[in-house]
């Protein structure tokens, strides 16, 4: 690459760098979602003449920029309770992506303008499967939608990747050679894809954490964690099979291993650098969202912006409408199969939350580079049939769902009454009494050891873990608990403490009193200490 493409490159990436921070501020003030922000900001961006051009590269998404996303989402996940949701989760990563597609097929025969027949319309339906959970994973932990419902939305996000992309595959290959694929071969195709992703996700998994196990040295350690993504996505792809599948596979395997792996140095900062990472990839994916619409207008000559709209409104309600459709028998069958196949403790469905999963299928980056990866022609050397229009159509998808569902969700929420406090904070009250105990359990035992401390040591250790537990088990009958108010004032008194703290160690530094050395190293107490009691 010359030096004027690179310096080209990196005035683009310090422009979207610094709107991703300027509209995330922006979003914060306003208390609002970032991805809408973000998407409605590079949307409003595109239309300021002279900007410099950034198009969306379908192969930059899929091989830089989705398997870090994924590969994050799926590290975060509880594999606890993404096992104990897997009924609901694939019945709408497979069933209702299937509904989709064929119903949008359907629904395009009589809806949409004639030069999309049903074969089109499998293409846009598989285009517009794929969902984004972050924008309503945000609003529902602010709002505090209940946890089941969220831990499927985003185990749905997950998976439905894979799903989505390989309906694209089937429906782009049945358009481009105009042959119907016969049902034995698809399925041989699925398995593969599904079977094949699995395998090849668990194999990268089980050695890269075999290799973490003999790793003692932070950075190293979380150098091999950025490896892992781009490992099992492009050795997925070099067999060809899932590659999104794989990484989603070897996420979930090395985050429920990292308590295992990981030292506290290690796992403090992997945390802060897969934050950062997956913060700015996806506030970049946001906007170029939004900065894509002039792209993708220019490329539609034939039908006009009313007509577009008109068609983009249509498609898009038809869309909303077969996941809400889909969900109530969906959330049913789903029940039945956990409690009466699987003897699952779980409780039957309100209609209310299931409307409120129905309304939370919002779209995102995926989608779009799916529709723009469509071939540009087909076998016969023919352009691909309205190729463009399925792109617009699929950018209306994305965009009416992430602002306007998206901005509705919260009062739906609280309309509905399905705010609740979170029931982890009792789950890990519980675990700290349990944690506690064991640490009481094993100073208990070691009192006659020859090996044992000082007896005053391990007496003022022991007489602390006690004090810990009473607190945990049951607060002292004759302190009454704090106030609200009194909580906050606590909170600030212990923040003003240690600002005093650290411009107290700041003045030092001036004063040449101490070194920058040292400063960073009680420095970081204090940040500890931050954490701790944040």
């Amino acid at each position: 690459m010359r030096a004027g493409g690179i310096h080209h490159a990196e005035l683009i990436l310090l422009l979207l760098l610094f709107l991703v921070g300027a509209l995330t501020t922006l979003s914060r003030r306003f208390q609002t979602p970032y991805p809408i922000v973000l998407v409605i900001g590079g949307l409003l961006l595109s239309f300021i003449p002279n900007l410099p051009q950034i198009s969306l590269n379908p192969d930059i998404v899929f091989l830089v920029l989705l398997p870090p996303l994924l590969f994050a989402a799926a590290f975060n996940t509880s594999w606890h309770d993404f096992r104990f949701h897997l009924v609901s989760v694939l019945l709408l990563a497979f069933g209702l992506v299937g509904f989709t597609v064929l119903g949008v097929a359907v629904a395009s025969e009589y809806l949409l303008p004639a030069s999309i027949d049903w074969r089109l319309g499998l293409v846009l339906g598989a285009v517009v499967c794929s969902t984004d959970a972050i924008a309503a994973t945000s609003i529902a932990s602010r709002v505090g939608l209940p946890r089941a419902l969220v831990d499927i939305l985003e185990g749905e996000s997950l998976v439905n990747d894979a799903s989505s992309l390989l309906a694209v595959e089937f429906a782009a290959g049945l358009v481009a050679s105009g042959q119907n694929p016969g049902f034995s071969q698809g399925l041989l195709r699925l398995l593969t894809l599904v079977g094949g992703g699995l395998v090849v996700g668990l194999i990268a998994a089980w050695l890269i954490h075999r290799l973490q196990l003999r790793l003692t040295d932070p950075p190293i350690e979380i150098t091999l964690s950025l490896m892992a993504p781009y490992v099992s996505y492009l050795l997925a792809e070099s067999m060809h099979v899932s590659g999104p599948l794989a990484t989603v596979v070897c996420g979930l395997y090395l985050g429920h291993k990292s308590s295992e792996v990981f030292s506290t140095q290690a796992r403090l900062e992997n945390a802060a650098v897969w934050n950062t990472l997956d913060f700015l990839l996806n506030g970049v994916v946001f906007i170029l969202i939004g900065l894509q619409l002039p792209f993708i207008l220019s490329g539609i000559r034939t039908i006009g912006h009313r007509e577009l709209l008109f068609d983009a409104g249509i498609f898009t309600g038809v869309v909303i409408a077969l996941r809400l459709l889909w969900m109530y028998p969906g959330a049913w069958l789903a029940y039945w199969i956990r409690t009466r196949l699987l003897k699952q403790n779980y409780p039957p469905p309100q209609a209310r939350a299931i409307f409120v999963l129905g309304w939370t299928g919002m779209r995102g980056v995926l989608a779009l580079a799916a529709a723009i990866s469509l071939p540009r022609t087909i076998d016969n050397g023919s352009p691909f049939p309205q190729r463009e229009v399925i792109i617009f159509l699929t950018f209306s998808v994305i965009l009416v769902t992430l602002v306007v569902q998206g901005l509705t969700l919260p009062s739906l929420i609280r309309a509905l009454g399905l705010c609740e406090a979170d029931p982890l904070e009792t789950v890990e009250r519980e675990a700290r009494k349990t944690m506690l105990r064991g640490a009481l359990d094993y100073l208990e035992s070691i009192e006659s050891d020859k090996g044992r401390p000082d007896e005053a040591v391990w007496l003022d250790v022991l007489q602390h873990y006690k004090e810990r537990y009473a607190m945990v088990e049951e607060p002292p009958k004759d302190v009454k608990d704090p106030t609200s108010g009194q909580w906050v004032q606590m909170y600030d008194l212990n923040n003003r403490v240690r600002a005093a703290e650290r411009a107290t160690l700041v003045k030092m530094r001036y004063e040449d009193r101490i070194s920058d050395h040292v400063l960073r190293k009680l420095e970081r107490e204090l940040d500890l200490l931050d954490t701790r009691f944040s």
